[in-house]
Order: C-alpha cells, then sequence, then structure tokens
C-alpha cells in the first residue's frame, strides 16, 4: 500500500475517533417527575434571570480553556437548599454538553440544580429548570412542602404496557403511556406522598395532604 493511502486511511481513522468521541459527548438525561428533581436536587428557587456571560473556569487535562456560562440572578424564594440568595448560577457553554440555555429579559424561573464543594450552583438540561408562569397551580404550591413529604418514595416511569410496581413505596409514573409526554398529568397536577404505613400513593390537590389520606391502607 502507497504512502498516499496509508495518509488518507490514518486521516479517516482519526475522523471516525473524533466523530465518536463527539458523540459520546451528546447530552442524554432520562425524564423525571417534577418531585423527582426536587428530590433529587440539593437547591430550587424561583429566581429573575438579569444577565449572562461567557467566563474561564480553568482548563482540562489537556491544557484547553474550560468556558462556562454564567447567568446573573435575583432570587425570589429559595423552595430547599441554604438560606442564601444565589446570584448567579453556571452551566455548560453547549447544549451538546448538556449546558442550559436562559432567556436574560427578566424572565422568572423555577431553576433546581446541584450545590458544587465551593458553594456556587450548577445546572444542566437534566435538571428540572422551567418557566415559572409554565408551571401548574398544583406544581407551584407542591414545592413548598408536598414534593418534600414523599421523597422518601420512590416513582417509576412506565414507559410501555404492562409495567408494575416493585414495592408498596412507589408510585407508578403512566403519563408517557397514557398522553405520550412527560408533562402530563400526573407531573402537574399529582404528588407521591409517603403515608402512616409506610406505603404511598398519588395525591391530587394543592393543599397538604390531611390525617385521614396519610391513615389510609390502599390508595
Amino acid at each position: 500500500m502507497s504512502w498516499t493511502a496509508n495518509s488518507v486511511l490514518v486521516t479517516l481513522a482519526i475522523l471516525f475517533l473524533w466523530r465518536v468521541e463527539k458523540l459520546a459527548e451528546a447530552c442524554s438525561c432520562s425524564p423525571a417527575h417534577p418531585q423527582q428533581a426536587f428530590c433529587n436536587s440539593d437547591v430550587v428557587i424561583r429566581a429573575r434571570v438579569v444577565g449572562s456571560q461567557v467566563i474561564d473556569a480553568g482548563n482540562d487535562i489537556y491544557g484547553n480553556a474550560i468556558k462556562r456560562v454564567q447567568y446573573d440572578l435575583k432570587t425570589i424564594k429559595t423552595f430547599k437548599g441554604p438560606n442564601q440568595n444565589f446570584e448567579m448560577i453556571y452551566t455548560a457553554p453547549t447544549s451538546a454538553v448538556c449546558g442550559v440555555t436562559l432567556k436574560t429579559n427578566s424572565q422568572e424561573y423555577l431553576i433546581a440544580g446541584k450545590l458544587e464543594a465551593d458553594g456556587t450552583m450548577h445546572v444542566t438540561l437534566c435538571d428540572f429548570i422551567q418557566p415559572w408562569d409554565a408551571l401548574s397551580a398544583t406544581q407551584q404550591k407542591s414545592l413548598v412542602q408536598r414534593y418534600e413529604m414523599g421523597c422518601d418514595c420512590k416513582i417509576t416511569r412506565c414507559t410501555s404496557i404492562p409495567c408494575t410496581i416493585s414495592g408498596q413505596a412507589e408510585c407508578l409514573w403512566t403519563d408517557w403511556v397514557i398522553e405520550k409526554s412527560v408533562n402530563g398529568n400526573q407531573a402537574k397536577h399529582f404528588a407521591c406522598i409517603k403515608r402512616s404505613d409506610d406505603s404511598c400513593a398519588w395525591y391530587r390537590g394543592s393543599a397538604p395532604p390531611k390525617k385521614d389520606f396519610l391513615d389510609i391502607e390502599d390508595p
């Protein structure tokens, strides 16, 4: 084989590996019920986005500069996390690596994210981030108490029929099979609440569950 042919094959191999690496970097998230997102997050806030900028965040192991997007916030209310007003959150620069794009025209958002060791808040496409006005009234009120009441419960997503739960401390999330959407009726209007017998059941309503619901043995 000629030197030219060898060079072409080497170049194609490098391009193929680069393409595989890029594909491997693509962001992939498993859908989560809003209650799951709340329970799995370190911080959940309602905030107004007032500005943004791209910043340097050090270098990777190869010496390449790491970029991050910094969003400037005005925190309106903290539902979960440290008792402080977060003035900034950070995310990756592109959606390919799970970076989040937020509108900076004073749009209000519900933002759930992770707290880093240095006290900064980081968010990704896999976190629950929604315009505040896009949330249902039940979702907004559940952030205060109801979601937290079900953090010991497991919400199991049903992707095809039949689907079952493996224990009494689970709620079956059927929005996808019924409505072909993860933002269906259960996501908008229900929370999975733990009851006095340690079982979990879906509860609908904007007020905290009454004692008779918590004491019921069967859904």
